[in-house]
């Protein structure tokens, strides 16, 4: 029997962390998030990241776990949450995950197929000396010359995954586009109930721009400030989330401040369409529409879907018979 999953996702902003506080009283469960920046600590205001007051009666995975300099891929996220499932189903709770980062949730539930290799170090900091010297299009050939269909969907200025994509050539004799076609040949991995939350996008927009001036006041400058200061420079991929790279880029003296917010507010805009584009093209979301419903009437709607898609064998294991 595969093990069951309740996944609450939607574009940031939605309302997903004070409606998935409500269903994990409800279902006895333990919340994962499948946020890709909030596994770094001291990276909170930024992230939106649920205080650690409010999380004290029910156990939160995958928050702060790396510092910033670390990286954190999603093969290393499908690697963590993999064991934490069946550690929370043995403890009789339900596991619940909860984010945006789309990429982040197929590759648990779908499965990607991640070869086996060690980072080649030398090679990653030879093409980024190339794309330095000759452009990030010189290098984006070199991919194109190995795997034309990843090559075709990335931008050359994706140095990172474009340097990934060679790599793994480089390293395995096969290309990243091979391996994402083996994946898609098995089965779900996990029997996911998928719940989306959705609202108007001039609501999202709305409450996207609300969030970012509420970060500010909450002192987002301050707190990548200090993260900047300690070293973490915007070459990271932490530092390149949603408002960091931006309040960097007002610290070097790019823009003032009023642009940086300007940016974020734009950027995150942009990332919550990129998001619903992702998730319209999966069909087995069942989509809350959050406008038509009070947060109680929302939480009992869901629980019925859930109750109504576990067999009984699997509601007693969870609990929620």
């Amino acid at each position: 029997m595969q093990e069951p999953l309740i996944v609450l996702l939607g574009t940031t902003a939605v309302g997903k962390t004070e409606l998935s506080l409500e269903l994990a009283k409800e279902l006895d469960a333990e919340i994962i998030s499948g946020d890709s920046m909030q596994v770094y600590k001291g990276m909170d205001i930024g992230t939106a990241k649920l205080a650690p007051e409010k999380r004290e009666k029910i156990p939160h995975h995958m928050l702060d776990i790396l510092s910033p300099e670390e990286e954190f891929s999603v093969a290393d996220f499908q690697a963590r949450v993999d064991e934490l499932i069946p550690e929370i189903i043995e403890r009789g709770k339900v596991p619940l995950l909860v984010g945006g980062t789309a990429l982040y949730l197929k590759a648990l539930i779908q499965g990607f197929i991640f070869p086996e290799m060690e980072t080649d170090w030398e090679l990653r900091e030879r093409l980024e000396k190339e794309a330095e010297e000759k452009g990030t299009e010189y290098v984006h050939q070199k991919l194109a010359e190995v795997d034309p269909q990843l090559a075709q969907k990335l931008h050359p200025n994706d140095l990172r995954r474009v340097i990934r994509g060679i790599e793994v050539y480089r390293q395995t004799g096969k290309t990243s586009t091979y391996f994402k076609k083996q994946a898609q040949k098995r089965p779900p991995r996990y029997q996911a109930l998928k719940i989306g939350l959705k609202r108007d996008r001039k609501e999202i927009y709305q409450r996207i721009n609300q969030r970012v001036d509420k970060m500010i006041k909450q002192g987002l400058v301050e707190e990548v400030k200090g993260l900047y200061q300690a070293g973490y420079d915007r070459d990271l991929v932490s530092m390149q989330g949603l408002g960091y790279k931006e309040i960097i880029g007002y610290l070097e003296g790019e823009y003032d401040l009023e642009e940086a917010i300007r940016l974020i507010k734009r950027n995150t805009r942009h990332f919550a369409k990129r998001q619903l584009t992702w998730f319209r093209k999966d069909e087995e979301i069942n989509w809350f529409k959050v406008a038509k419903y009070e947060i109680e009437g929302l939480v009992t709607e869901i629980i019925t879907l859930v109750k109504n898609n576990f067999n009984f064998e699997q509601l007693k294991k969870l609990n929620l018979q």
